[in-house]
């Protein structure tokens, strides 16, 4: 097990508020020495900087690292939407569930740059080619009142954009975020603009300058090339802040040089964030691990409010702050009228940190201390008189808002010096009296629920002893839960704390959660994935991550006047076979959870009776005893009628009705699912997300499932097998059809009779997950030549080896379809394919959801049949998204078009589409063919 102290600091160089740390370990580059020789260089710049972004992963993270690490300076980045569009190369999970997944990867990620996150209320609907789709899909408004309340929280001195607004972005949603950051940059310090803002407190704030990186393109006598489209097009770049057009390329007015060594780091800035580029593993964990040397990363500056010392506007610069005055005195460039009492205050306390700095040992960080207390003590005063000053409210707020910034971070400074730590974590129940606890973590259950009652140890611990007459004292400690909700704290004692010299020890506290404690939950949700954006349940938490965790330990010291502040969440701990110890917070669970194998499906139309597949699970710490109900459609009953539970803690009941329809037609149903246990009813199932190693958090779905009667038939006796890619509902859409796939392993793709199956269907992006697939590829090929059928799903760019029986080309730039309401065009109607045993017709591709299809052929072998066309506004006639050909006996298709989508939205036509594929060894016409 760790040890207690092994968790480090709770504290970060680049926290800017006194706040409750989530993490139980940061990252060795943030404790000791290196963390608060990072504190210090913060401690001497008040330089800010925000990047906006659409897509976790598109963040130039050297950029970031070099100017948090390196600099000095406050970083964020305002990430428009969570990727929940996107693939998943970790799991089946997608949508929702993933956009909480890649938010967790991303704060993981922004821990090696130093910087903090905020988000959009936007979501990923899938790829988007153009700008107006993007509008049109999340509306401009929308976009730019969460552009504008992040800006005008955190307040940076420069703005900075991946993107720039045009087609060399390479998708609309990245064209977006170019636009907003540019418009942000006039619009956030008009006070007339989303005047509801203000009225809610936050004050107009103007950035003095942004920026956008330069477009990724080479200009050639085509153009420059739309990589959204694959067209190339005019040279035309709209500047937003200027509102004109160019045909010219942006200049380069600033070179980031993110390969520079930083030797507190022990590598460059961009070798650093691509360490956390590789966290956000479901897209694949980043990019290619640099090697040390120089690298320049280069920006175009589109606006500015600064002048350079000849006059006019700044042109080459040698870093975003050129022209601005980022030292410690600089923060009374906020007020205007007479300031020298402000700049003269300023100056002593930069001079405080300068001495700190000069005097700073590593292996002594305590001697720096008193410098460090007094320009805290300073800086508090500071904040005392601008209050009672003859400044302007606004003035008073700009300055004070930068002043308690530095206030934060000359606690985080004396933390590091002097040592302290704080770690607050679950233990056993240790019964009425304290105990002497050891050195060890326990483990413990890892959640919560309303009502229940557990212990906390808050363990305290100092680098150096304190005393009750020395510089240092500790004088508080305490448990922070949600203000509106009544938890009740007990005090049970606190060994080891019994003496004047003591140097760590513990609180211990019995806590009892209220009953209507509130779920750990996204504060963010919408009602289908079709929604384009979230509901905001707490307008207060727009742009947060997440909501925050509920429990939090505290501890307060005094030195030499200084009072200082730190605190961790409560943290949990338990076993992951293959991950070791995990750490993670406390979370508030519901006591019990109602959940479902998939929330919406179809029934064949004829269907006498269907099963619905539901679980229910206890995570209280005791037993529970209830009952399962269902809430019909008129005329439908269910066997069994009810199902009652007995469960112990933390078990899982699986429970199978058998659903029998009446008058069964081609509409929806609505099936719902209700626990009852005690005086309670529970209607929401709640489902953990992602991996070990994140921060937990958790994806919340009403208990109930819609079907819809569907006309689709299927070959009777059918045999399937199934090869799992990333992950999708496939073999779930195939149990509708009442075809029960067998999911094939290694060892079957490597030695099994494949001949037993009449279909093998390929999962999405298997080729990229599976070495097995990949390796057997050759007894794929052989089983559809003695007579089988493969179809292959959509595919990443890993399959452009030639796997088919016959050549093909689907490279990185694969052409994709992404207007879910496209013609689709069959080219051959009458062939077998479409004719049995459902009479495929472009109806079918009525409906839709996200997209048509990813990973279309470019170039194929002419063996195969291009069975489809379809093609968004502009793009070329796509015809590589259902490929068939004939090889030996058997057939090979290749389904770029998204089916996978369809099935979790119960598209029917996508149903009956998938019972021809499967169907096809059984067709009378395809069997005719073939003699």
């Amino acid at each position: 097990m760790l040890s207690v102290p092994a968790l480090s600091a709770q504290v970060t160089p680049w926290q800017t508020a006194i706040t409750a740390s989530p993490d139980a370990q940061t990252l060795p580059e943030d404790r000791g020495a290196d963390g608060l020789a990072q504190t210090l260089k913060k401690l001497h710049t008040w330089a800010s900087l925000m990047m906006i972004v659409a897509h976790p992963d598109d963040e130039d993270g050297g950029m970031l690292t070099f100017e948090s690490r390196g600099v000095g300076a406050r970083t964020a980045i305002l990430t428009l939407n969570r990727g929940e569009g996107g693939q998943n190369a970790m799991s089946g999970e997608a949508d929702d569930a993933l956009g909480l997944i890649r938010t967790n990867e991303l704060l993981l990620a922004d821990q090696y740059s130093g910087t903090e996150q905020m988000f959009s209320r936007v979501a990923d609907y899938g790829f988007s080619k153009t700008l107006d789709e993007a509008h049109e899909k999340w509306g401009r408004d929308r976009v730019l009142y969460d552009v504008v309340h992040a800006v005008r929280l955190y307040r940076p001195l420069v703005l900075t954009s991946v993107f720039t607004g045009n087609i060399t972005d390479g998708h609309g949603h990245h064209q977006v975020s170019g636009e907003a950051a540019q418009e942000v940059f006039k619009m956030a310090g008009d006070p007339s603009i989303f005047p509801d803002q203000i009225a809610a407190g936050l004050r107009p704030w103007s950035p003095l300058k942004v920026y956008a990186r330069l477009p990724f393109f080479s200009i050639t006598s085509k153009g420059m090339y739309d990589y959204a489209t694959n067209k190339w097009a005019p040279v035309r770049f709209y500047d937003y802040v200027k509102e004109q057009s160019s045909d010219k390329v942006p200049a380069v007015d600033v070179a980031i040089e993110e390969g520079r060594f930083d030797p507190i780091l022990g590598r460059s800035y961009i070798q650093m964030s691509r360490e956390g580029w590789s966290q956000q593993k479901s897209q694949n964990g980043g990019g290619n691990p640099p090697l040390a040397g120089a690298f320049d990363v280069e920006y175009h500056r589109y606006g500015s409010r600064v002048d350079s010392p000849s006059g006019g506007q700044p042109e080459q610069e040698s870093n975003f702050f050129d022209g601005i005055d980022t030292s410690l005195p600089g923060i009374a460039s906020l007020a205007h009228g007479n300031t020298a009492f402000l700049t003269a205050a300023l100056k002593a306390i930069d001079q405080h940190v300068a001495t700190a700095t000069f005097n700073y040992l590593p292996a002594n960080p305590a001697k720096i201390a008193p410098e460090l207390a007094q320009g805290y003590l300073e800086t508090k005063a500071l904040i005392e008189t601008v209050n009672a000053s003859s400044l302007s409210a606004d003035d008073k707020a700009n300055v004070v808002y930068e002043l308690n910034i530095k206030l934060a971070q000359f606690n985080t400074a004396l933390v590091e010096a002097l040592g302290l730590q704080v770690n607050a974590l679950v233990i056993p129940k240790t019964g009425n009296q304290p105990t002497k606890l050891g050195i060890s973590a326990e483990e413990t259950p890892t959640s919560v629920t309303p009502g229940a009652q557990f212990d906390v140890r808050l363990h305290i611990t100092s680098a150096a002893p304190w005393t009750t007459g020395g510089p240092l004292r500790l004088t508080g400690s305490w448990l922070a839960t949600p203000e509106k909700e009544g938890w009740k704290l007990e005090r049970m004692g606190a060994p080891g704390l019994d003496t004047a010299s003591s140097q760590e020890g513990d609180v211990l506290y019995r806590v009892t959660a209220p009953r209507d404690a509130e779920y750990t939950r996204p504060y963010f949700t919408r009602p289908s994935p079709e929604q384009p954006y979230y509901d905001i349940a707490d307008p207060s938490l727009l742009n947060l991550p997440f909501a925050p965790y509920p429990v939090a330990g505290w501890a307060k010291f005094t030195y030499n006047g200084a009072e200082l502040r730190v605190g961790q969440v409560v943290q949990t701990n338990h076993r992951v076979h293959g991950y070791g110890n995990l750490f993670q917070p406390l979370v508030v669970m519901p006591r019990i959870s109602v959940n479902l194998s998939v929330q919406a499906g179809i029934v064949p139309l004829g269907t006498a009776s269907f099963p619905l597949a539901v679980s229910v699970k206890n995570y209280q710490q005791d037993s529970a005893d209830g009952t399962l109900r269902l809430t019909l459609p008129a005329g439908w009953t269910s066997d069994p009628p009810t199902q009652t539970f007995h469960l112990r803690p933390n078990e899982v009941l699986p429970v199978a009705f058998i659903l029998h329809p009446a008058a069964l037609a081609a509409q929806s149903y609505d099936v719902k699912v209700v626990a009852q246990s005690g005086n309670s009813e529970f209607r929401e199932g709640v489902e953990t997300v992602g991996y070990p190693g994140m921060r937990p958090y958790f994806l919340y779905k009403p208990a109930t499932y819609t079907t819809r009667g569907v006309d689709v038939k299927v070959a009777p006796g059918l045999n399937v097998g199934y090869v799992m890619g990333t992950g999708d509902e496939t073999p779930a859409a195939l149990s509708q059809l009442g075809i029960h796939p067998h999911m094939l392993s290694a060892v079957d793709l490597a030695s099994a009779d494949l001949s037993r199956y009449n279909a093998i269907l390929v999962g999405i992006r298997a080729y990229s997950n599976r070495p097995d697939l990949t390796a057997n590829n050759p007894r794929l090929l052989d089983y559809v030549k003695q007579g089988g059928i493969v179809i292959v799903q959509y595919q990443s760019p890993e399959f452009d080896h030639n796997y088919g029986p016959y050549p093909y080309t689907l490279s990185g730039n694969a052409e994709k379809v992404v207007d879910e309401t496209d013609a689709v065009k069959l080219q051959n109607p009458s062939q077998p394919l479409f004719s049995w045993p459902n009479s495929i017709s472009s109806a079918d591709f009525d409906g839709w959801v996200e997209e048509r299809g990813h990973g279309f052929m470019q170039s194929w072998d002419e063996h195969y049949q291009a069975l489809a066309e379809t093609a968004d506004s502009g793009q070329d006639p796509q015809r590589g998204g259902l490929l068939y050909a004939r090889y030996g006996k058997g057939a090979y298709i290749y389904a770029a078009f998204a089916l996978y989508r369809q099935f979790p939205a119960a598209i029917p036509g996508a149903y009956r589409i998938l019972a021809n594929l499967v169907s096809l060894g059984a067709n009378p016409a395809f069997n005719s063919a073939a003699k």
